[in-house]
């Protein structure tokens, strides 16, 4: 069964405050509908209106069947506390739901009691039976293990289903997370950031399944490859201008379509102003003639040719008439409001004094995690290269990341980080900005050199403001604690950047904005990214592929 989601008038946000509203939207089979704008404006908002998992403000939202199944994959992979593998699968798919509701059903046919509802308990038990059986719960326990190796994840002795989703690795809990979205069956798939944490595999097998997938898909993404290789609608929602728009055909179509309308807004709005400001001129010009020839009327002697005053009133009459029609003439423009400018990210990385010539070596080392090993390894990095990082999950990247900057002792071997080097850092996880400190007391312990004021100042140049820096860091978006995560390396100096998947939950504005930061930086750059653009955007004088704890150089 596939289903048809409509979506009338909505409006959505939280508090007091509206995000979007008058929206409209259609979900039908085979569509996939990216959904972009900037952080903050609503995209996961939206989802859950769509989802049903909270109220819109105002407007409907409707299925065709009533029953028909709707999924989401959020922008997080919760780690609930106790959940296992097959716990987490089965929440996610609706097979736990719809084995719960079934079970219901079943304990309610032996009740002899009539119903309050007056519902038949065998038609209710039939309607379960068949969601039950729509959820591809009776056949989940066989596809799971089939599934999970197929990604790389063969359950064994280290891994089973009743491993704990709280003991796995991003990388693993990733895939985890992209392994119940193709065992689901759903008629509707709501995706918020899916192509996060996942390597270039991960991201063919996404993409290979929207594509097949026969049920509409709304999903939310920066990658913009992704975008362009699988949309066939793009829902903008413009959180300057408090507006919101679809845009037929691709994501690229979408680019061409959005620019040339930004410039007919613009072209229309500076018409309109040139037209205006030329009639307030006119206007501005015949006041002051009419109010010229007052003034000489009164200067000159009293005049008794009843001809002469007559001819005098007429031409002041004249003047006032011209000045009430340039005055009609302004009021009738039809006006255009001037287009609110966007709030876009600009920042640079702060440097620091050149490094030494070699800034990191391994020598025959090897490190140790859990049964992993990295290495032997022996690479050096020296001053000023731009090393781009790749490889599968659970490769070793981040291992060797930690062993690059010192931060984990080799376990066999050597490793040397060079003198001088200022490391600016941008992790995976985003764990150097968190905690249950305000956002402001946080940055402020990092960089003690800025006061408090420059730092709600800096803060507020990367949309961080007032709401945000009293907050709790832990209650920031990730989006959020990325854009906090850049105004720290802008207000340090560094030498050594280093940056781990940085285009996580940042915007699309922003991620530009970040690879023109990086063509201007001029220190050492280590980069581990799957974002397909960004690689193919970012001048880089090395490529590392890491895989099985071995590094490559391409």
């Amino acid at each position: 069964m596939t289903g048809t989601l409509v979506a009338k008038g909505l409006a959505g946000g939280y508090a007091h405050r509206t995000l979007f509203e008058s929206l409209d939207l259609t979900v039908a089979p085979g569509d996939v509908i990216g959904v972009v704008g900037a952080n903050g404006a609503g995209k996961s908002t939206l989802l859950n209106l769509l989802a049903g998992l909270a109220e819109p403000q105002a407007g409907t939202i409707s299925l065709s069947p009533a029953d028909a199944f709707v999924g989401t994959l959020p922008q997080e992979h919760e780690r609930v506390l106790g959940e296992t593998i097959a716990g987490y699968i089965a929440r996610r798919t609706g097979c736990a739901e719809a084995t719960l509701e079934m079970d219901a059903a079943a304990s309610a046919l032996s009740d002899t009691q009539p119903r309050a509802d007056g519902r038949d308990p065998a038609d209710t038990y039939s309607t379960a039976l068949d969601r039950w059986l729509a959820s591809g719960a009776a056949d989940l326990d066989e596809r799971l293990p089939i599934v999970l190796a197929d990604l790389g994840l063969a359950l064994g002795t280290t891994l089973t289903a009743d491993s704990l989703m709280t003991a796995l690795s991003g990388g693993q809990a990733a895939r985890v997370g992209l392994a119940a979205l193709l065992l689901s069956r759903f008629d509707i798939v709501l995706l918020d950031e899916p192509t996060n944490d996942l390597d270039l595999d991960g991201l063919e097998r996404l993409e290979a399944f929207v594509r097949a997938l026969r049920g509409g898909i709304v999903l939310v993404s920066h990658d913009r490859e992704f975008l362009a290789r699988c949309v066939t609608r793009v829902l903008e929602l413009d959180l300057a201008q408090g507006a919101n728009r679809v845009f037929g055909g691709g994501y690229e179509s979408y680019l061409e379509e959005r620019e040339t309308a930004r410039r007919h807004i613009r072209e229309n709005y500076d018409e309109f102003a040139a037209k205006k400001a030329d009639l307030v001129g006119r206007a501005r010009t015949q006041r002051e003639w009419s109010s010229q020839g007052v003034r000489n009327a009164m200067k000159k002697a009293p005049d008794n040719d009843k001809i002469r005053r007559k001819a005098s009133a007429e031409s002041s009459e004249k003047q006032a008439q011209k000045v009430r029609q340039m005055e009609s003439r302004i009021a009738r423009l039809d006006e255009v409001d001037e287009p609110r400018k966007e709030w876009q990210l600009e920042f640079t990385i702060g440097s620091a004094p050149r490094s030494s010539a070699v800034v990191a070596t391994l020598s025959n080392a090897e490190f140790h995690q859990g049964d992993f090993v990295l290495g032997p390894l022996s690479l050096q990095v020296n001053g000023g290269e731009r090393i781009g990082i790749t490889g599968p999950n659970g490769a070793g990247k981040s291992t060797l990341l930690r062993a690059l900057l010192g931060r984990q002792k080799a376990d066999a071997g050597s490793a040397h980080l060079g003198p001088s080097v200022s490391i600016g850092e941008i992790d995976q996880a985003r764990a150097l900005l968190a905690g249950t400190r305000p956002l402001a007391e946080s940055f402020e312990l990092l960089v003690p050199a800025l006061s408090p004021a420059e730092v709600r100042t800096l803060l507020a140049k990367f949309g961080l403001k007032a709401d945000h820096v009293n907050r709790p860091v832990d209650e920031l978006s990730p989006g959020e604690r990325t854009r906090a995560g850049l105004a720290l390396l802008q207000a340090r100096g560094v030498n050594l950047l280093v940056l781990d998947e940085p285009t996580n939950h940042l915007d699309l504005a922003a991620i530009e904005q970040l690879e023109q930061a990086l063509d201007s930086y001029e220190g050492t750059l280590l980069l581990v990214t799957h974002d397909r653009r960004m690689l193919a955007n970012v001048n880089t004088d090395r490529h590392w592929q890491v895989d099985a704890g071995q590094v490559t150089e391409l």
